[in-house]
């Protein structure tokens, strides 16, 4: 066998070794409790400041999510105004784990970019009256796991 060959086999063996130290390093998170969760998070805006909100988001917040490890996957108003749609926001992130939110949230509550753009937005009053926030996890046929 040549050389060359003999580095070829190589590599091919240290990367599906390395594939399933992977899948075993997934699997022991799954067994540990550390599964892929998504947080449901809806905010009540205060009157005439969902575009105020919807701006931080756009201009601010979303950059400052990723940095502290959030997945950005989507965010909503409602479309009839008796269902919110003149003050509500909903979105949802997805984390490594509970215990991976928890960190990235803390990290971007004590990040001063974030401080001083929740001050700047704020400085005619507060954009929300409510915030809600629900973990969920996949079920075992969802296509979002």
């Amino acid at each position: 066998m040549s050389k060359s060959m003999v580095l070829f086999v190589a590599a091919v063996a240290l990367g599906l070794g390395g594939l399933a130290m992977v899948k075993t390093t997934a699997a022991e998170e799954t067994a540990k409790g550390k599964e892929r969760v998504f947080e449901l998070r809806t905010y009540t805006a205060a009157d005439g400041k969902l575009d105020a909100l919807n701006a931080r988001f756009r201009d601010h917040t979303n950059k400052l999510f990723v940095k502290h490890g959030m997945e950005l996957v989507g965010y909503w108003t409602p479309t009839e105004e008796t269902k919110g749609s003149k003050n509500t926001l909903i979105y949802i992130l997805a984390h490594a784990s509970r215990e991976a939110a928890d960190k990235s949230w803390k990290g971007f509550r004590d990040d001063p970019e974030w401080k001083a753009t929740l001050k700047e937005s704020e400085k005619d009053g507060k954009l929300t009256t409510k915030v809600e926030s629900v973990f969920m996890k996949p079920t075992d046929y969802s296509p979002m796991k």
